[in-house]
C-alpha cells in the first residue's frame, strides 16, 4: 500500500512537471526594469504601465507566434547600482526574452555591460545624450540631433525669439553633462561667444533653486535670454515653482526642457508655466485618429485597472516610445521566427513601422530610430500646442558630429 502511494504520487508529480512545462512553452517572458519609487517614479512608472498595456493588448490578440506574454516587472529604485543587479536577475533567472526599460542614462550605463556579457535584449524609450551604440540595445527615443540642435535652432531664429544667450541647466549626471557638451559645441559653431554660455548641474532630488533662478534672473535681464534645461525626475517642480515664484516668464525667458513631458506636468501648477517649451518627437495633443485612440486606450487601462490618476493620466514622449518598443519586439520576434537575440536584432534592423505618433523606421545600422521631431509650447491644462515641427522623419545620429575632433 505504501509503495503504491509513492508511485501514486511520483506520477502525479510527474504530471504536474509536465504542465508546468507546457505552461512555460506556451509563454514567453519579458522584463520591465523601471523605477516604482525613488526619485524617478514621477517618470518611469507610466513606462511600466505603458508597458504592461501593451502586453495585454497583445496578449488578447494572440500573442507572439501563439505564445502569451508574462512581463516580469522589477524596481530598480532609482538606485543606479541596484538596475545592474535587477537586470542581471531577468536575464539569467528569469530567462527574460527582451527588457524594457530605463530611463536616466546612468541606468543605462550600468546595465549596458549586463546585457553585453550575457546576451540579452534592452529596448530604451528614453531621449538620450548619444555617443553610445551597443549591438544589446535599442534606442526607441531621440539623439541629439533629434531633440537637442532642433530645439537650440528654434530659439536662435526669429519664431522662437531670437536668443543670443543660453542658461545650460541640468542635473549632475551622463546625460545633461554629454547633452551640454553637444549643445555648447553646437552653440560655438554658431558663433555665439562663450561668454553668453552658463552651465550649472544639481544633483538627483535637489530642491532648492531660489539661487539659481536668481541667477538666471540676473542672466537674463537683456531680454535676449533662454535656459536649456536637462534637469531629470521631481526637481522639476520646485525649479519651475521658483521660476514662477521669482517673477520670470517665457516671454522673457522661455525655458526649453528635455526631460519634462506631460507625465511631469501633471504634478505641476500648469497655468504659471504657459508659455515655456519642451522638444520632443511626439506629444499627445497630436490630433491624428491613430493618436486619438492610443490616447483613449490608455486613458481607459488607468481607469480599468484602478491606477493612480485613473483616466486622468496623459501620454508622453517617452511613452510612446515604450510602448510601440514592445510591438517592434513582436514583429521582429515574428519575422525571424524566433525568439532568439541575434534573429531577433537583426529583423529589426530597417524595420519600418505605424506608432500612436506616426509611421517611424528603425535604423538599418545603428541600433536608433528615424523621427521626427516637435517643439511644443505649454498650455495651462498641461498640454502642449505644436509650434514647430520638421518636414519629416529625421535620421538618427548615434555619435554627435559637433564633439568629432
Amino acid at each position: 500500500m505504501k509503495r503504491m502511494r509513492q508511485i501514486v504520487l511520483t506520477l502525479l508529480a510527474s504530471m504536474l512537471a509536465l504542465c508546468s512545462t507546457a505552461r512555460a512553452e506556451e509563454t514567453v517572458k519579458i522584463g520591465i526594469l523601471h523605477s516604482l519609487t525613488g526619485t524617478m517614479a514621477i517618470s518611469e512608472t507610466s513606462l511600466r504601465d505603458v508597458v504592461l498595456m501593451a502586453v495585454d493588448e497583445i496578449n488578447a490578440s494572440g500573442g507572439v507566434m501563439g505564445k502569451k506574454i508574462v512581463p516580469v516587472v522589477v524596481d530598480p529604485a532609482s538606485n543606479w547600482d541596484l538596475f545592474a543587479e535587477k537586470a542581471k536577475e531577468l536575464l539569467l533567472k528569469e530567462q527574460v526574452s527582451a527588457v524594457f526599460g530605463c530611463w536616466t542614462s546612468v541606468s543605462r550605463k550600468s546595465v549596458l555591460p549586463v546585457f553585453e556579457a550575457n546576451n540579452g535584449l534592452l529596448f530604451y524609450p528614453v531621449q538620450y545624450e548619444g555617443e553610445e551604440q551597443s549591438p544589446n540595445i535599442f534606442y526607441t527615443a531621440a539623439t541629439p540631433n533629434q531633440q537637442l540642435i532642433p530645439a537650440a535652432e528654434y530659439l536662435m531664429s526669429a519664431d522662437g525669439g531670437a536668443k543670443k544667450k543660453f542658461y545650460l541647466l541640468g542635473t549632475d549626471y551622463v546625460f545633461p553633462r554629454t547633452a551640454n557638451k553637444v549643445l555648447k559645441a553646437f552653440l560655438l559653431s554658431k558663433g555665439v561667444p562663450e561668454s553668453a554660455i552658463v552651465e550649472e548641474y544639481t544633483p538627483f532630488g535637489h530642491s532648492d533653486y531660489q539661487t539659481i533662478v536668481g541667477k538666471i534672473k540676473e542672466f537674463s535681464r537683456s531680454g535676449d535670454a533662454c535656459v536649456l534645461s536637462t534637469i531629470n525626475g521631481d526637481s522639476n517642480v520646485p525649479f519651475y515653482k521658483e521660476f514662477a515664484n521669482q517673477g520670470l516668464k517665457a516671454d522673457k525667458c522661455p525655458i526649453m526642457a528635455f526631460s519634462v513631458a506631460e507625465d511631469e506636468l501633471r504634478s505641476m501648477e500648469t497655468e504659471k508655466l504657459v508659455g515655456h517649451l519642451a522638444a520632443w518627437n511626439y506629444f499627445q495633443s497630436i490630433g491624428t485618429p491613430e493618436n486619438k485612440k492610443f490616447v483613449e486606450n490608455f486613458k481607459a487601462y488607468c481607469g480599468k485597472n484602478k491606477l493612480p490618476g485613473g483616466r486622468a493620466r496623459v501620454t508622453d514622449d517617452p511613452i510612446e516610445a515604450a510602448y510601440y518598443g514592445v510591438y517592434v519586439w513582436k514583429a521582429a520576434c515574428e519575422k525571424a521566427k524566433s525568439f532568439d537575440v541575434p534573429k531577433v536584432t537583426e529583423a529589426v534592423l530597417g524595420m519600418e513601422f505605424d506608432a500612436p505618433g506616426g509611421a517611424k523606421k528603425m535604423h538599418a545600422i545603428n541600433h536608433h530610430t528615424f523621427k521626427p521631431v516637435y517643439i511644443g509650447e505649454i498650455k495651462a491644462d498641461g498640454q502642449f500646442e505644436v509650434v514647430w515641427k520638421s518636414s519629416g522623419l529625421v535620421e538618427p545620429e548615434s555619435f554627435s558630429h559637433y564633439l568629432k575632433k
